[in-house]
């Protein structure tokens, strides 16, 4: 059996389909959400209840063009689309239209038949900028939601350092010395004791750490590069 091959999709420019507005499809959408596309079609014979009404109002506020359709589906709807999922409670639906993505090279996830589809949705953990993707390849989705908390708490522990990295990235590059310069940068700055003194709250050394790494340029930047820390607090 082949591997899944796994992805980080920019949406920011793409337009989804979401078939069905029941529990799995709401699900869906919350999870496209933070993705933020330029478009989601809802489709749904019914009126959405208080949840779906949230998801489509926090889209709208997000600058998303979120609609929810309740005419049937035709094949045009998937006229530009990215994504397709496929969440109508209609398995003979949710496979035909999957048979149609094939055929059009669209992405489409059949969440009652996974493997009607051309790919699944792993469980996704978010901690600003961290996202981390897990799946068992369909062997044990209740272990990889067990899974889920300890991923959160190992990712919270990385999000301090991850943003100070966000942070340092753009100035050296900005000071256009060459790759290979810049390359044994990053590397030290990756190097463990950085990234346990950050976790430790060790400001100074923290600070003699960067004064090691960093180029004298920057020095100066480092009382305002380490300001407003997050603590890396391991709550999922």
């Amino acid at each position: 059996m082949p591997q899944y091959y796994p992805i980080f999709a920019d949406l920011t420019h793409s337009s989804c389909l979401i078939i069905g507005f029941g529990e799995v499809g709401r699900r869906k959408a919350a999870m496209l959400l933070p993705a933020h596309p330029a478009r989601i079609l809802v489709l749904d014979p019914l009126p959405p209840d208080s949840t779906g009404e949230q998801l489509l109002l926090q889209g709208k506020e997000q600058g998303i063009d979120i609609e929810l359709s309740q005419e049937p589906f035709c094949t045009s709807m998937l006229d530009a689309m990215t994504l397709v999922f496929t969440c109508s409670g209609d398995h003979a639906l949710n496979a035909s239209i999957a048979a149609i993505c094939r055929e059009r090279h669209i992405l489409c996830n059949c969440t009652d038949a996974p493997e009607e589809g051309s790919f699944h949705v792993p469980v996704v953990v978010r901690k600003d900028p961290l996202v981390a993707a897990l799946s068992t390849g369909r062997a044990s989705p209740a272990l990889a939601k067990r899974w889920k908390e300890e991923l959160a708490a190992f990712l919270a522990g990385k999000v301090p350092v991850t943003k100070l990295m966000g942070r340092l990235r753009p100035l050296i590059l900005a000071m256009g010395a060459p790759a290979s310069a810049n390359r044994t940068i990053f590397r030290d700055l990756a190097r463990p004791n950085l990234e346990e003194a950050i976790a430790k709250r060790d400001m100074k050394s923290v600070q003699n750490l960067l004064e090691q790494i960093l180029p004298e340029q920057l020095h100066a930047s480092i009382p305002e590069l380490l300001a407003n820390l997050p603590s890396g607090d391991t709550n999922p």
